[in-house]
């Protein structure tokens, strides 16, 4: 537990991540459980977990929410279930993580430059052009 207290971002990279979270699953035999639908259903229901923490709430709320303690901690919980099920699915397709992310910034950006979309969200006219 020490050695993963000390995991920040500046200091982790995806692959330390991929491995403790490999790690997990394989100390607990869990692998044959992971295939990559169940483990999408799983992303999907995490995320509907972390949307219930806002459901209702105005932006004014949200905010104050994301600066409580106790919600704060939630959240981050939400978050981190959402991100280890990620790297459980990139592990067992074997996707490099870095490399899609880098490659999906780079589609987008050629999809939405910056100057024609700063400060706007992309509209469905945008899309069908």
């Amino acid at each position: 537990m020490g050695a993963l207290r000390n995991m920040v971002d500046e200091k982790t990279t995806v692959a330390d991540l991929r491995r403790e979270v490999e790690k997990f699953v394989h100390e607990r035999k869990w692998r044959k459980f992971h295939n990559p639908k169940d483990l999408a259903i799983s992303i999907c229901l995490e995320a509907a977990e972390l949307l219930e923490l806002f459901q209702w709430l105005s932006q004014r709320e949200v905010w104050r929410l994301a600066r409580n303690p106790v919600a704060r901690s939630k959240i981050g919980e939400e978050l981190a279930d959402i991100q280890i099920y990620l790297l459980c699915l990139a592990n067992v397709l074997n996707f490099d993580v870095s490399q899609l992310v880098a490659e999906k910034l780079q589609r987008d950006r050629e999809r939405y430059p910056a100057e024609n979309f700063k400060g706007r969200a992309p509209t469905s006219a945008d899309e069908k052009r």
